[in-house]
């Protein structure tokens, strides 16, 4: 069991402990996590996905990720806003993605605002509460990351002030991190030293 330090993964390369746990994970950790996402269609898909793991675990997504595509037509936000009732029938039906009523009505809600949106809106507004890196050192143990920040908090009012929902402030902050806005990857992670 990892004291939430680096581990050596089966190539000898240290890695975040998490990464370790499934093969779908060293993947996801070692070529998308942290790395820097843009696009509003892009930055939506990941906000969704951030929404529909709250409560689960981040695998359960991850495995489901191209069902969730396909259901979402691709994630277009203005494809989705235009989606009815009995496209909501049809997802709260379909065994490849997470029935959740109430996630799913988010996802058609927050579409339906985002298309209301100047094109590149949500990119600007998302990575204008990125951190400075050098505002906090590179994190040594896992209990060195934290869940919520400040700026994560601030995101999360200002996405809900524009109308969007399951966006709280642990759900912002995991955008971030998947996202690249902060880089959680460990002082000693070669997802780190790779950049």
């Amino acid at each position: 069991m990892s004291d939430g330090t680096a581990v050596a993964g089966p190539d000898g390369a240290l890695r975040c402990p998490w990464a370790l746990s499934t093969p779908d994970y060293v993947t996801y950790h070692d070529e998308e996590w942290g790395r820097p996402v843009h696009g509003d269609d892009a930055l939506f898909e990941r906000l969704s996905l951030e929404a529909f793991q709250s409560g689960l675990s981040w695998i359960t997504i991850l495995r489901r990720r191209e069902g969730f595509r396909t259901a979402f037509a691709g994630f277009e936000i203005a494809a989705i806003a235009t989606f009815t009732d009995a496209d909501k029938d049809r997802l709260l039906a379909d065994a490849g993605i997470i029935r959740n009523r109430a996630k799913i009505e988010a996802t058609m809600a927050n579409a339906r605002a985002l298309a209301e949106w100047t094109p590149g809106d949500l990119d600007d507004l998302i990575w204008s509460h990125a951190p400075s890196p050098a505002a906090r050192p590179a994190p040594k143990t896992l209990a060195d990351v934290p869940a919520v920040t400040p700026e994560s908090t601030a995101l999360s009012k200002a996405l809900k002030k524009r109308g969007l929902r399951f966006v709280g402030p642990t759900t912002a902050y995991a955008l971030m991190q998947a996202c690249g806005l902060v880089d959680d990857h460990l002082a000693a992670c070669v997802a780190r030293s790779a950049d």
